[in-house]
């Protein structure tokens, strides 16, 4: 839960550096969970406005999250657009969050995963 938390409070819109994959798929699954839950709440409720008001809440967030990610693979934050592509755009981009980190400092700063050793 610490992976979510501090991706909504300590780092909302820091879209510089790096993040680990654990720190983006961990955000994700947390978000997906919350997503899930409110949806449903939603449904019984008959409102839909908590759903959209969660996805404004993490719209920037989500964006920073991988944008740091893509920044951990060595590419630049602009790669996000390609999820715009369909079908293989949103591909391309999971295949970009599976990959391991670069060793070693980039131009995007240090490797947060030697730094947590």
């Amino acid at each position: 839960m610490n992976w979510y938390t501090d991706v909504l409070t300590k780092r909302y819109a820091q879209f510089t550096g790096r993040a680990r994959r654990q720190e983006y798929w961990m955000f994700l699954l947390f978000n997906v969970i919350i997503a899930v839950v409110i949806g449903f709440v939603d449904a019984v409720i008959g409102w839909g406005v908590l759903g959209f008001l969660y996805t404004l809440a993490v719209l920037i967030p989500g964006i920073a999250v991988t944008v740091r990610r893509l920044h951990d693979t060595g590419r630049t934050g602009w790669w996000i657009l390609i999820g715009f592509v369909p079908l293989i755009g949103f591909i391309i981009l999971i295949i970009f969050m599976v990959l391991d980190s670069k060793p070693g400092e980039n131009p995007y700063g240090p490797n947060p995963k030697a730094l947590a050793q």
